[in-house]
């Protein structure tokens, strides 16, 4: 790509999350933005384009979608928002968008494949079998072409092609996992910025990732459990108290296998409850009779503790509820249906 070409963004996916990135980089008008998606959620941004509707003001934005990953070419840049179950099964069309030149930004809802590449100390180069079996993405999407993303957005689908963001605060900090302000992570940080969505460089965006796979971890099953909002959450006894002590358990092995995470989890909890009214992503996939997306999180918790060589047994309590709460959901909502 030379100076003066604009830069070719793909976003593979177009839920609450990639449909929020999509439209704010379409009005912005600073990238060629293209996005893959699927059935009802492709007729609709074809038919009138994304919705989006955040706290300043509405957003709509037309942009080009398509089913076919490969009629796009190579891109600068790929944003993989796809649920953490529908990845694997997607790896060859995304690696049809890329060249040795492509930086991707894969899903971060558990620990992503490339989590210990260049980290600090001895885990350096560790593949973690349990999250990618056969090394398959790490083959495919090598790590040295990913930047690490974390989506602070909260966001859901109202219909498919109209998003509402839950809360008035959004962000997506980017960055290398060596933790240099490379130029092609500077480049996206502003990128994005400009388009509306807060960004900065991280220089630890490893345990950025770990803070988010811990909120995920922890707010979603017990979301899933009590079928309840944030708010609704806070104000339950012994709700949050039971939230902090599932996130000192994740915390202790962030230690073992040398991250430096922060803020503290009474501190995350607090941002996190700042939006009252929206409903975790799992609770909303619960209800719409979606996959959850529990079993990547059971694997990254069981991947990473068997590294640390400890024991989480109030996250493991809580989770196999979740679990079997999800299946019982199902079967029921099964027998509705045949009914």
């Amino acid at each position: 790509m030379s100076g003066t070409d604009m830069l070719k963004v793909c976003i593979f996916g177009g839920g609450a999350i990639g449909g929020y990135i999509a439209a704010h980089l379409a009005r912005a008008g600073q990238c060629e933005l293209s996005v893959v998606a699927r059935g009802a959620t492709l007729a609709a941004i074809r038919a009138q384009g994304l919705r989006v509707r955040t706290p300043s003001g509405e957003i709509h934005a037309n942009v080009h979608a398509t089913a076919d990953a490969r009629e796009l070419g190579r891109q600068d840049y790929i944003f993989v928002t796809l649920k953490a179950h529908q990845f694997d099964a997607a790896l060859d069309d995304i690696a049809a968008l890329m060249d040795e030149h492509t930086t991707v930004l894969p899903p971060t809802t558990g620990i992503p494949y490339y989590f210990f590449h260049r980290i600090a100390g001895s885990f350096d180069g560790h593949r973690l079998e349990d999250i990618d079996p056969g090394a398959r993405q790490w083959q495919t999407l090598p790590p040295s072409q990913v930047l690490g993303c974390v989506h602070w957005i909260g966001a859901h689908v109202i219909t498919p092609g109209v998003i509402a963001q839950d809360g008035e605060r959004a962000g997506c900090p980017v960055g290398e996992l060596d933790g240099q302000p490379s130029e092609r992570v500077t480049r996206l940080a502003m990128l994005l910025d400009e388009s509306g969505i807060p960004s900065r460089v991280s220089g630890d965006i490893r345990a950025a990732i770990w803070t988010k796979f811990v909120n995920s971890l922890c707010w979603n099953p017990v979301a899933v459990l009590t079928g309840a909002t944030l708010g609704a959450m806070s104000e339950a006894p012994g709700i949050v108290p039971l939230v902090d002590t599932m996130m000192h358990e994740a915390d202790a092995i962030a230690a073992h296998v040398g991250l430096k995470v922060g803020p503290p989890p009474e501190k995350r909890i607090a941002t996190t409850l700042s939006a009252r009214d929206h409903k975790m992503s799992m609770l909303q996939d619960l209800e719409a009779g979606r996959p959850l997306e529990l079993d990547p999180l059971v694997r990254s918790l069981r991947a990473v503790a068997r590294l640390a060589n400890l024991s989480t047994p109030t996250l493991d309590t809580v989770l196999a509820l979740a679990a079997l709460r999800a299946r019982t959901h199902h079967s029921t909502r099964q027998e509705q249906q045949a009914s």
